[in-house]
């Protein structure tokens, strides 16, 4: 009976250490997005960029779906951080967020983002043009 307790034991704690070793395991890399966004109470936006993960590049296209307060068209070039990741592939996924914002002319724009695989995009940039809104958004990212 002791023997089964300490044997269960055990393989708990091994679980445990290979959880941790996949959780320290997550790496990060560099993304650059070009998105083009329009619309008229609901806009769309969609573009391209690349994720420079562990010395190769990899090819991403955007796409997503504005809905409230949205007027007017831009185009954002934005660049930083993807963390915890363990392969290209995690960066693909939907990433939401609420906002508002105005932008005439040029203007600086950060955002923070996760997906449902748990990777953060920190990300800050130039946007272009002129744009009004106060939405929920929506960006998806695929891998090319």
């Amino acid at each position: 009976m002791k023997l089964a307790s300490t044997f269960r034991a055990a393989l708990i704690a091994i679980a445990a250490l290979a959880g941790l070793s996949t959780a320290a395991q997550a790496d990060s890399g560099f993304v650059t997005l070009t998105i083009y966004k329009a619309g008229w109470i609901i806009g769309g936006s969609g573009g391209s960029g690349v994720l420079n993960f562990r010395g190769r590049s990899y090819a991403l296209s955007t796409g997503g779906l504005d809905y409230g307060l949205v007027f007017g068209g831009s185009k954002t070039v934005l660049r930083g951080r993807v963390s915890n990741i363990n392969r290209p592939s995690d960066v693909a996924g939907v990433y939401g967020a609420a906002g508002a914002g105005l932008a005439v002319g040029a203007g600086a724009r950060a955002i923070v983002l996760t997906n449902q695989k748990g990777a953060v995009l920190e990300l800050s940039g130039t946007q272009v043009g002129l744009m009004a809104n106060a939405d929920l958004s929506g960006l998806a990212i695929t891998m090319r």
